[in-house]
């Protein structure tokens, strides 16, 4: 008797444990479709025609097929050009950025100075601010300093780091043992040569989680290049697509189209670079 009972027991126990998972396993496909849901919309419509976008019922299978669509966002507009200031304005940013604001994370995570933490919350307050605040002040600066018109002003300011970049290195650099470095200066490294053969090897995720993250913020970033940029020739791959929207009409199939083409570098580099990704904000988030 009692072995039934076990027996009956352990049935109605599998039984749930399959339930349980088909209902995980429903959900996560209903939650899936809708997140890609907004991307197959974009790329449907960008193979349509303009007078197939806003017909009812939606067709989300184009009747016809319109490949050109990708051939005239090169065409209509410098695409190509957009693409290379972009990435003459985000990779030498990144870089120097990314190096900046990793000396000033370890310094604050690491070395002992008068007014550390007072500095450390300064900077932290500073993200408090809206960018619209600082708008107009920044862009006086930029004006008077003659840099309208030129990279300048969407490059400079972000070579010197930070605040966020800051905080969540420093996150990271708080979760290496502080004998690593006690046990490098017994050997006589100094802190920039710990921070160069110790502490950036060791934070090699969070690094590249935050160039990740910082590249992909300046190649989606709209308003900078629409306030700083006048110049066609200047114009980013953002201000490139924006072309494309007039006062009355907008053209939404060469916009989706180059929707889609300005998304493959990112989808290529969360590809390539998706467990670094994933390690670096998993172990940032381990210990504050």
């Amino acid at each position: 008797m009692a072995q039934k009972v076990e027996v009956t027991w352990y049935q109605n126990r599998q039984k749930r444990a399959v339930i349980k998972r088909v209902f995980s396993y429903i959900f996560l496909t209903i939650g899936a479709a809708i997140m890609a849901l907004p991307f197959l919309w974009m790329v449907s419509t960008s193979l349509k025609s303009p007078g197939a976008i806003f017909t009812i019922p939606p067709e989300f299978i184009p009747r016809e097929w319109r490949w050109d669509n990708y051939v005239r966002v090169f065409t209509d507009a410098d695409l190509l050009l957009g693409f290379k200031n972009t990435l003459m304005i985000i990779i030498p940013t990144t870089i120097v950025g990314l190096f900046t604001s990793s000396l000033a994370a370890f310094a604050f995570a690491k070395m002992r100075f008068p007014g550390r933490d007072m500095l450390f919350f300064a900077l932290i307050a500073t993200m408090m601010l809206p960018g619209i605040v600082t708008l107009v002040p920044q862009f006086i600066i930029f004006r008077d300093l003659g840099w309208l018109d030129t990279f300048k002003p969407l490059m400079i300011p972000g070579m010197f780091g930070a605040a966020m970049a800051v905080f969540f290195l420093r996150q990271f650099f708080m979760t290496i043992p502080s004998d690593l470095i006690d046990a490098a200066k017994i050997d006589g490294l100094s802190y920039f040569g710990i921070f160069l053969k110790i502490m950036a090897p060791l934070a090699k995720p969070a690094i590249v989680t935050q160039g990740i993250l910082g590249l992909l913020a300046g190649y989606n970033d709209f308003m900078g290049p629409l306030i700083y940029l006048n110049s066609p020739e200047n114009f980013t791959l953002q201000l490139v697509l924006a072309s494309f929207r007039g006062y009355y009409t907008s053209e939404w199939t060469l916009i989706m189209a180059g929707s889609v083409l300005a998304l493959i570098p990112t989808l290529l580099a969360f590809f390539f670079a998706q467990k670094q990704l994933i390690e670096g904000i998993t172990m940032t988030g381990l210990k504050g």
